[in-house]
């Protein structure tokens, strides 16, 4: 059976952009979030991003119609139960997630894949929460989501092959390079990608340079495309903290201990770009 109908759980930045996603490729897509002022964001995150593509000449006004024509807002959980497919893009918090996936399990039809977004954590233990561990895989997409080729696919101790060729069919339908990766704290991406941003986090509180020095450096020096610590402020404070108390508790080792910095602004409500304030002042600064 191939996928035709997917939930993407969360209307946040990487749900709609999921969801977006999805619906350029020509699936029906039904788009949840437990709050309509949320949905009712995420619509407009998506109309908005369509319209730009559309002005460019990437896409078709037809096109941009009929994406829009395909997804479905949702405040309802039971909406899953009409979908092949779940792509969770709730906050990165294990007992939440195990929490949703539980509902989840129960409300959607027995055959139905259940994928998280996570970016760092357990599929295995997400997996526990159900009764379909064999049917319970990672598809962590980057940001932004529209743009970005990469989906990191990852195997649960339980996830069956069926499972697995299913979401490697899906990803390349979508027009996305899939690459397996096992099941440890941050997989792959996030492993490599979140050292690196504390450890530059460490430069800046340790007085080595300022966050806009550290940036040149390694965008002038590395070739990166943007600097760590405005990469950091893009994703979010507290994800990029989230991620690095996984992998400090899930390998042990204290190479992974998040930067006090970071734990500060998280603390202060510097969360980036979202909140206006992180490592540069945003013209979106909330107070």
């Amino acid at each position: 059976m191939m996928i035709q109908t997917v939930t993407v759980i969360g209307a946040g930045q990487m749900g709609s952009g999921i969801a977006q996603t999805l619906a350029q490729n020509g699936l029906q897509v039904t788009l949840y979030d437990i709050e309509q002022a949320a949905v009712t964001k995420g619509i407009a995150t998506i109309n908005s991003s369509l319209t730009r593509l559309a002005a460019k000449g990437n896409i078709s006004e037809a096109d941009r119609t009929q994406t829009i024509k395909s997804i479905i807002p949702s405040t309802d959980l039971i909406c899953a139960n009409r979908s092949d497919l779940i792509i969770e893009a709730a906050p990165e918090n294990m007992t939440m997630k195990k929490a949703l996936f539980e509902k989840l399990d129960r409300i959607c039809q027995p055959n139905a894949i259940l994928a998280t977004n996570t970016s760092s954590l357990s599929i295995t233990e997400i997996a526990s929460a159900t009764k379909r561990a064999s049917r319970v895989i990672g598809m962590h997409f980057m940001n932004p989501v529209p743009i970005m080729p990469l989906v990191e696919i990852i195997k649960g101790l339980e996830t069956s092959s069926n499972t697995y060729e299913k979401i490697k069919a899906l990803t390349l339908t979508i027009k996305k390079t899939p690459i397996e990766v096992q099941d440890f704290p941050g997989f792959v991406s996030n492993r490599i990608l979140m050292p690196m941003i504390n450890e530059a986090i460490y430069t800046v509180y340790e007085g080595v340079a300022e966050p806009e020095a550290v940036d040149q450096v390694m965008k002038l020096g590395m070739n990166h495309p943007m600097g760590p610590l405005t990469l950091a402020d893009f994703i979010g404070l507290d994800t990029c903290l989230a991620i690095m108390e996984t992998l400090q508790a899930g390998f042990g080792d204290s190479k992974y201990r998040p930067c006090p910095l970071l734990r500060k602004y998280v603390q202060a409500g510097w969360l980036g770009r979202k909140a206006g304030r992180g490592f540069y002042v945003y013209s979106n600064e909330k107070g």
